[in-house]
């Protein structure tokens, strides 16, 4: 489709304003070189920092070559979507951080709180995709929402919806880190959007808050040791090393975004998607450790949680219930709840459980 640089303007204007419409915080455009990001990728997967997730090796360069991900991509429309609950209060840094220091509590990273958000995004850019179809006619595109082997974060510094903090994620200064992105790449030669500057200056807060030392030096992440990986990502048993270092996080970790001064400016989400449910910013490790198979399923259904299964769930929380006890946590409920899954049928669950009823012993010796 051919359009007049006139009507590409136009309609990148109109683009903007219907992803607004549709919830989104803010939509710009990137081009889709990327070359200058190749070498840092290649070097992150030679080093083998990115764990057990192959498929981030498998599509090699491709990552950063939108055009050879969708043949006739031009363009990047990348949007980002606020997540913060609507109820956090303006000290919502002050009690996740409360929350750590509370061993019985089962931490859950705040964007997993709510509703999944790879379905959220993706209907909305669908939707969005839908308008512009209706007011050019058809046009060569893709939605993904955290999917596929893009590099969002680079796509959207591009745009200039932020810049990369020293802990990789984007940072926005109206909105600090709390949000989604999310890409449609289109074949569209729309003009592209200008970057912003770095501002993160000389502050390393970040890296200093992560529990486990993932944050290796600004802008270089270890995801084998990050607490969102472990958690999430890796399927196996959790390293003995790092698990005392997890503490209470059962799903991902926010220790890094807390921390970063950027996020008082963090911007509650404009959807119902991402309110809380089943009570998860408050809920307990025994409580949830209780849950059965079915359960789980049942109250997660929609959830991003659901997605590491019941197994994984129990593993997660087993570790949190075994820093809970060497953190002096009244023993008689934890220890019953753990000697109720010692026979669970996976080796995992099992030995997982077995440690943490170590964690108490150790204490007591």
């Amino acid at each position: 489709m051919t359009l007049p640089a006139t009507d590409l303007l136009a309609l990148a204007t109109t683009i903007k304003a219907w992803g607004q419409e549709l919830g989104f915080a803010e939509l710009r455009i990137a081009d889709i070189d990327l070359q200058h990001a190749e070498a840092g990728l290649l070097a992150w997967l030679e080093a083998g920092h990115h764990g057990e997730m192959d498929y981030m090796a498998a599509h090699g360069t491709k990552r950063a070559r939108p055009a050879e991900l969708v043949p006739g991509t031009l363009r990047v429309i990348t949007a980002r979507m606020d997540y913060l609950p609507a109820a956090s209060g303006s000290d919502w840094r002050e009690r996740e951080a409360a929350r750590l220091a509370v061993p019985g509590e089962a931490v859950i990273s705040l964007y997993a709180r709510g509703r999944d958000y790879h379905k959220v995004l993706r209907a909305r850019l669908q939707q969005l995709a839908t308008r512009i179809s209706n007011e050019i006619g058809p046009f060569g595109y893709r939605v993904f929402t955290d999917s596929a082997p893009v590099m969002e974060v680079e796509l959207a510094t591009q745009a200039g919806l932020g810049w990369r903090g020293k802990h990789t994620l984007l940072l926005n200064r109206e909105a600090g880190s709390m949000f989604f992105l999310g890409e449609l790449l289109t074949d569209l030669p729309l003009p592209v959007d200008a970057p912003i500057s770095d501002h993160c200056g000389s502050c390393h807060a970040c890296i200093g808050a992560c529990p486990t030392g993932a944050i290796i030096g600004p802008y270089r992440l270890d995801a084998r040791r990050c607490i969102s990986y472990l958690t999430i990502e890796l399927k196996g048993s959790i390293p003995l090393a790092l698990r005392p270092l997890i503490g209470n996080r059962v799903y991902g970790c926010d220790d890094c975004q807390t921390v970063c001064p950027w996020n008082k400016y963090a911007q509650r989400a404009v959807l119902p998607d991402f309110d809380v449910r089943n009570g998860l910013d408050q809920a307990e490790l025994v409580s949830l450790f209780a849950w059965s198979e079915e359960e789980f399923d049942r109250y997660l259904a929609g959830s991003p949680i659901r997605r590491i299964g019941h197994e994984r769930w129990l593993r997660n929380i087993a570790v949190g219930l075994g820093n809970a006890l060497a953190a002096g946590a009244l023993p008689e409920p934890i220890l019953a709840a753990l000697q109720a899954r010692r026979g669970h049928e996976s080796e995992m669950v099992r030995e997982h459980v077995e440690w943490a009823i170590g964690c108490r012993l150790a204490r007591s010796s």
